[in-house]
């Protein structure tokens, strides 16, 4: 099925979920990466959904986006995650790429290539700091350095790197996956989204086209709806994370024995478990109807463009990545209360939906997007614009 619109990419996502869902558990227990999985939702399509209309691709929109990512997390939040970074880095160079760059990333997307991040070190004092370096040497660019949570990278065609350019200012320079230099080591061992191969990735003296590098610096410079976006995806995997969850909990209860006290003959009676459920549905349909005010949000801010709307939609999403983490950390650990000491069984690993969602709500401390929101609450002053807000 071809993914034209909406409609059609959210159908392709809920058709993909089942295969995603199958085994998610055992991989995670195992740490088994999902090579099958993540080439099976590659061949629906869906990593190419935002790619411009005007470069043959679907060109959707964050309403649509963020609704795909949210039903893949659903099934499993890493590989849910896997894609992030390759949504992002598409987006950068829609925004800011030469043509060039766009022309080769956008078809090679289009094909089936997929982007990896390999932006953070473990150095620095910042997550912001870079020492990894793009330097000009006998008339071509190297670039040199050590990356880590560089999620997907074992995936990946592509690396998105980001480093100090030959001018002094950010860059981010587009880079085969297996081009000579490079290593990716799977060393990631979180405790929870165990199978995103977040690991290191080593750049040794690697040879850089120069028309596959973006001027990072340029593309923060300017107040947009780019970090935005980004945080949007984060959010719809949270959101992902809490719905997988909560649909964990009808056979968790029908297996479960009532307590006693209860006086009812099935633990799904017990109005006091009922109404526990009835406050978790609550937090994921609150967080999820957030989510999509702010996908909403951020494709009204791109159309007009202007301060107002970029902080709008800068300012819905801060809400609703909140709303969001909250909720999967909520339903992650309040699942268990449905099935009783059973549910702690190692077997049965139901805790790999609080582990992934307290690994991923790390990403972005939920505490400045709320701080963000009181100043405006209080003194309606703008969030500012860049990468993480």
């Amino acid at each position: 099925m071809a993914i034209t619109d909406h409609e059609s990419a959210v159908a392709a996502a809920r058709g993909i979920a089942p295969v995603l869902a199958t085994g998610a558990s055992a991989r995670d227990s195992d740490r088994a990466l999902p090579f099958d999985v993540v080439e099976a939702l590659t061949a629906t399509g869906l990593l190419a959904v935002t790619v411009p209309a005007e470069f043959g691709g679907p060109g959707l929109g964050a309403r649509p986006l963020a609704e795909v990512v949210a039903v893949l997390a659903a099934a499993d939040p890493s590989v849910a995650q896997i894609p992030q970074s390759h949504f992002v880095f598409v987006d950068a160079a829609r925004r800011v790429g030469s043509d060039v760059l766009k022309k080769h990333l956008f078809s090679r997307v289009l094909d089936g290539a997929r982007v990896a991040n390999a932006q953070t070190e473990r150095g620095g004092k910042t997550v912001l700091d870079d020492a990894t370096t793009l330097r000009r040497r006998d008339g071509r660019l190297r670039l040199t350095g050590s990356k880590f949570y560089a999620t997907g990278a074992v995936f990946a065609d592509i690396l998105a790197v980001r480093a100090i350019g030959p001018d002094g200012g950010s860059v981010i320079a587009y880079v085969p996956a297996d081009a000579a230099g490079i290593t990716i080591d799977d060393d990631w061992d979180g405790l929870g989204q165990r199978t995103t191969s977040s690991g290191t990735v080593l750049l040794d003296d690697v040879d850089v086209n120069a028309d596959l590098v973006l001027d990072y610096t340029r593309l923060l410079a300017t107040p947009s709806t780019y970090g935005t976006r980004a945080q949007l995806v984060h959010a719809a995997i949270d959101v992902g994370i809490a719905r997988g969850a909560l649909d964990s909990v009808p056979e968790l209860a029908d297996r479960a024995r009532p307590w006693f006290e209860a006086g009812v003959e099935r633990a799904a009676e017990d109005p006091l478990l009922v109404a526990q459920a009835g406050e978790l549905e609550l937090a994921v349909r609150s967080a999820a109807a957030l989510l999509r005010e702010a996908a909403d949000r951020i494709d009204e801010a791109e159309a007009a463009s202007t301060p107002e709307t970029i902080a709008d939609a800068a300012l819905a999403t801060a809400a609703a990545k909140v709303a969001a983490g909250r909720a999967a950390r909520r339903a992650g650990s309040e699942l268990f209360d449905f099935g009783g000491t059973r549910t702690a069984s190692g077997r049965a690993n139901l805790d790999r939906y609080w582990r992934d969602a307290r690994t991923h709500t790390l990403h972005d401390p939920e505490r400045w997007k709320l701080q963000h929101l009181g100043r405006w609450a209080v003194e309606r002053q703008p969030p500012p614009s860049h990468g993480t807000l």
